[in-house]
């Protein structure tokens, strides 16, 4: 289905060109993380499985398939990779910048709709993150408890 006021496809997902696109982002944004000065403590020396998991991560939140939630472990997953990380305002806002980047830089569209989803998204996610990173008992957890589906 096309939106009649933006001419776009119906998902964010299908939008950012499917898993090829989003992954091909993921892909250019993970070294940046990992030379990052700042953001290096939380992510270390990486792991080989990490830009899978991230592309399968992305792609269900933007509508495409659930691979991360019923192959990956889903939210708790997530949830336990942040635990005790204490992520920082500064990491949080360098995390959104390097990825915004990394969306020129490999071409996601750049239609001021999708970015300003994207962008979105991208603040939403990294304050669950951040909020999570700190909580010490489950009544600290965000109310985001499930891998969210983001749209237009």
């Amino acid at each position: 289905m096309t939106h009649p006021d933006t001419g776009t496809t119906d998902s964010l997902y299908a939008h950012a060109g499917g898993y090829e696109g989003l992954h091909r982002t993921v892909e250019a944004w993970y070294p940046t993380v990992l030379a990052d000065p700042l953001l290096k403590p939380l992510f270390g020396d990486g792991r080989p499985t990490h830009v899978g998991h991230l592309t399968a991560f992305f792609v269900e939140v933007f509508g495409g398939p659930r691979t991360y939630t019923d192959e990956l472990g889903g939210f708790p997953a997530l949830l336990e990779a942040h635990r005790g990380l204490q992520i920082r305002e500064d990491q949080r806002q360098r995390f959104v910048e390097l990825f915004m980047q990394a969306a020129d830089r490999t071409g996601l569209p750049d239609d001021a709709r999708f970015r300003d989803a994207l962008h979105g998204y991208l603040e939403f996610g990294t304050e669950v993150a951040v909020q999570n990173s700190y909580a010490t008992a489950d009544d600290q957890l965000h109310p985001c408890q499930e891998v969210p589906r983001w749209s237009w």
